[in-house]
Formats: structure tokens, C-alpha cells, sequence
């Protein structure tokens, strides 16, 4: 039986925890909102059976790592600055990255900011999107209003408190809310933006946990962000506009990486505004992209809704990559 093992690296000014299992090529396994290392509790132990030294880390204002007070610290230079000093900290001059929602963000942009350390990198929900005229916050807003779950985010203590009034309950519904499991229960679409009463009506309760979800497994969401709050992950978005015109700099250049895009084919972040023509058009921004992989009935949470094909899907990638 392969072991998950625990431990905390100082490194880029902050103490992050990471999961790690097994031996071999480093893989990195980024999680998104509201996740935490555990997200990937199904490919740690399927990865590293593979041959691989797989780790995932709480990210910055997550889970046991350390969570800056001040929202400015949360760009996605102070991200893969993360990332970066990880990989010196483990001692590995090249990964290969793997991100999820947010997760995927910062993904894309270690292999955008630093192609010499990634081999390849894989998103699971989030196509790649190069540097536009305005933010992604803006664009948004401009699109679906300031009810867009996004731009709710941007007041500091306003989702904290939706959020936070009954953790168990806001993690429950936004892990139904946005699986595949929520259409196939008669819906017609994912929401994205509250029309009335903000967070809590953008999500709603199952009545019973899809088969993917156990009560085992919002026990660990839930007592993590019951210790911490959701200020720190919700900081991520709070630094879109920054982190926006930070980046001016790559405008333009192409993420060169060999990469690998998977999605659920009822994932939201898919129906948002412009995604789908980024997925049908991303080859032109990432070249190497090896292939694009949409499963069926399958929401948001690909890793988690789905682990046995994206299990699949990630070692046939990596087992395709040339040597280290």
C-alpha cells in the first residue's frame, strides 16, 4: 500500500504543507477553491504507484499552510513564486505541474513564467487564457454583472461571512452545486451568477451525497476551514486586477510546455463566457498542446468526479514525456 506522508518547507517568506507519495520524476498537484491537497487524494496514491514522487501542497491562505493578512500577497507572482521555491526546497530542478480551478491558474503560468522548470503541465477545468486588453475580473463584470460570483468575492468580509455562517453547508452545496451530479438531477444549467440573496442561493443542498463525495471527505473540508476561514483562499481572487497588470510583460508569448487540457463536459468554468472558444482555439496559444480530453457527465471537480480516467489520462501523459 502506497503511503501519503506529511510534512511543512519554509520557503518565498511562508511555511506551506505538503502531501508526497512515492519515488521517481516529480509531479506537482495544484488544487483549486475550496479544496486543499486533499482534492488529490486519488491520484497521490495512483501516481506515485506509477512511478512518480507526487506532491501536493495546501497553497497559499489554505489548509495547514500559512495564510498572509494582507490580500496584496495572494498575485500569481507571489503563487509561482510559491511553486518555484518548493521545487528548490525539494531539491528538483524541473516538474511536471498539474492544476485544478485556481490551482490551474497558477499551472499555466509556471510553465508561462518559467518554462525551465515544468516539463508539462496539465489544467483540469481552466483552458489557457493569454493576456487580454483588461482583466478576467473586468471582462467578467462586464459580461455578467456584479452578481458574478467572482465579483461578490472582490469585498473583503462580505463572502467570508455567507460563507463561513455553516461551513459544513457551504462546502456540501458548492461541491453538488458544480458537479455533474447537479444537472443530472433535472437542472439546466450550473449558475454562476445569484439572482437574488448571494451566495447561499447560488448553490443549493443535495439531498443525498453523489457517490463521488462522502461525508468522510467534508469532514476534512469542513474542519479545515472551520480552523481558517475562507479569507485567504478568497484573497486569490481579490488580486485578479493585479495580478493582471503585473503580467503585462507576456503578453503574447505562448506557453511552450507540453500540455494536456481535461474538463468535465458539464463543467461551468466551460460554459463561462469566451471558454469554449479558448479550448477550440488554445493550440494557438499552447502549441504542444498534446490533446484535449472532455468527459461525460462530469462537472467541476474532474480529479475527484472522475479519478480513474484522469488517473489514466495523467500517466499516459507523463509515460509520453521525454526523459528529465
Amino acid at each position: 500500500m502506497t503511503t501519503v506522508t506529511h510534512r511543512f518547507i519554509e520557503t518565498n517568506g511562508i511555511r506551506i504543507h505538503i502531501a508526497e507519495a512515492g519515488e521517481g520524476p516529480l509531479v506537482l498537484l495544484l488544487h483549486g477553491f475550496p479544496e486543499s491537497w486533499y482534492a488529490w487524494r486519488h491520484q497521490l496514491t495512483a501516481l506515485a504507484q506509477a512511478g512518480y514522487h507526487v506532491v501536493a501542497p495546501d497553497q497559499r491562505g489554505y489548509g495547514q499552510t500559512d495564510r498572509p493578512s494582507q490580500i496584496e500577497q495572494y498575485t500569481q507572482l507571489h503563487l509561482t513564486g510559491d511553486i518555484v521555491g518548493l521545487l528548490d526546497a525539494l531539491g528538483e530542478q524541473q516538474t511536471v505541474v498539474v492544476g485544478h480551478d485556481c490551482g490551474a491558474f497558477t499551472a499555466w503560468d509556471l510553465a508561462l513564467l518559467r518554462p525551465d522548470r515544468v516539463r508539462g503541465v496539465v489544467s483540469l477545468s481552466i483552458p489557457y487564457a493569454p493576456r487580454g486588453p483588461v482583466s478576467m475580473l473586468t471582462a467578467m463584470r462586464s459580461t455578467l454583472g456584479e452578481d458574478f460570483y467572482m465579483v461578490r468575492f472582490q469585498q473583503p468580509g462580505k463572502a467570508e461571512v455567507e460563507l463561513e455562517r455553516d461551513v459544513r453547508t457551504s462546502i456540501r452545496s458548492t461541491f453538488f452545486s458544480l458537479s455533474g451530479d447537479a444537472l443530472a438531477e433535472g437542472n439546466t444549467a450550473q449558475p454562476v451568477v445569484a439572482q437574488v440573496g448571494g451566495l447561499p442561493n447560488l448553490v443549493q443542498a443535495p439531498k443525498t451525497l453523489p457517490s463521488w463525495l462522502t461525508e468522510q471527505d467534508l469532514d476534512h473540508y469542513t474542519g479545515e476551514f472551520e480552523r481558517t476561514g475562507f479569507a485567504g483562499a478568497l484573497n486569490w481572487f481579490r488580486t485578479i486586477d493585479k495580478s493582471w497588470e503585473l503580467m503585462a510583460a507576456w503578453t503574447g508569448v505562448p506557453v511552450l510546455s507540453p500540455a494536456l487540457f481535461i474538463a468535465g463536459e458539464r463543467d461551468v468554468a466551460i460554459d463561462l463566457p469566451g471558454s469554449r472558444e479558448l479550448i477550440a482555439n488554445m493550440q494557438a496559444f499552447v502549441p504542444n498542446l498534446k490533446e484535449v480530453l472532455l468527459l461525460p457527465g462530469c462537472g467541476h471537480w474532474t480529479q475527484q468526479e472522475r479519478p480513474t480516467e484522469v488517473n489514466a489520462a495523467l500517466i499516459e501523459f507523463l509515460e509520453a514525456l521525454p526523459e528529465k
